[in-house]
């Protein structure tokens, strides 16, 4: 299956930093893949995602696109940890933000929004305001925001960290049959090993200094996962002796 993003020989320094976050990283996301990146707090996770999504320029080695540019598509769109709503728009002028740079018409716009609502089950939230809306009504609407561009592959930097636990593993069920529907690429970057092997084909461990990927796991597992499967365990324990989680 062919990459959507590939990088190659990777590195990255922090503006005045005395040495790089990131060295010599080389890591490919194919095509439709679900790809979970962990790893310790300040490995440089986050850089890595950022690169990705453009906002940090390589210091040496490769960030390099595989699919063409299509015309009324973006290649990317990034989900931050908290939802980033526009306060003066409601859910749907949120949703349709993205859009008006993309050169496409009003009917295809709506179209766009009216299929990003319906994949996050947001249509009866259509016009309420941010400030109207839970953490987790929030988090959906920033991803439908991302869907609307009908991305190659949408970056996610941690997005369900600020909501409660319960809303996280609902958050966590719809992204899988988001994901399921849409055929996106998705890179994931979680500080939750559970999370990373209940929602990933593919586990990608950053560590050392500077980080480098120290593992690169296959999730064989089938879906829905059962986290209290002994095989799901078996996966977290593996994964968390990288991290020196017991």
């Amino acid at each position: 299956m062919a990459s959507v993003i590939e990088f190659d020989s990777l590195a990255y320094t922090h503006p005045g930093a005395a040495a790089p976050v990131i060295e010599n990283l080389s890591l490919d996301i194919e095509a439709g893949s679900f790809i979970a990146v962990v790893g310790g707090s300040g490995v440089g996770k986050s850089t890595l995602l950022r690169t990705a999504a453009g906002l940090l320029t390589p210091g040496s080695g490769e960030m390099r696109f595989n699919l063409p540019q299509r015309p009324g598509r973006r290649r990317r769109a990034i989900v931050f940890q908290d939802s980033r709503l526009l306060p003066w728009r409601t859910v749907e002028a949120n949703i349709a933000y993205g859009l008006e740079t993309l050169g496409i018409d009003k009917a295809q716009s709506a179209a766009r929004v009216a299929e990003a609502l319906r994949l996050t089950g947001l249509e009866e939230l259509h016009d309420r305001w941010p400030h109207q809306l839970s953490g987790g009504q929030a988090q959906r609407v920033g991803i439908a925001r991302a869907l609307a561009v009908e991305p190659d592959i949408l970056l996610m930097d941690e997005p369900f960290s600020a909501v409660d636990a319960l809303t996280r593993r609902k958050l966590q069920t719809e992204l899988i049959r988001i994901w399921e529907t849409t055929h996106t690429a998705v890179m994931f970057v979680t500080h939750d090993i559970d999370e990373a092997v209940y929602l990933a084909d593919r586990v990608v461990v950053l560590g050392n200094r500077p980080a480098t990927v120290v593992e690169n796991l296959q999730i064989d597992l089938p879906r829905p996962r059962d986290r209290n499967s002994a095989e799901f365990a078996q996966y977290v324990t593996h994964l968390s002796s990288w991290l020196g989680v017991e």
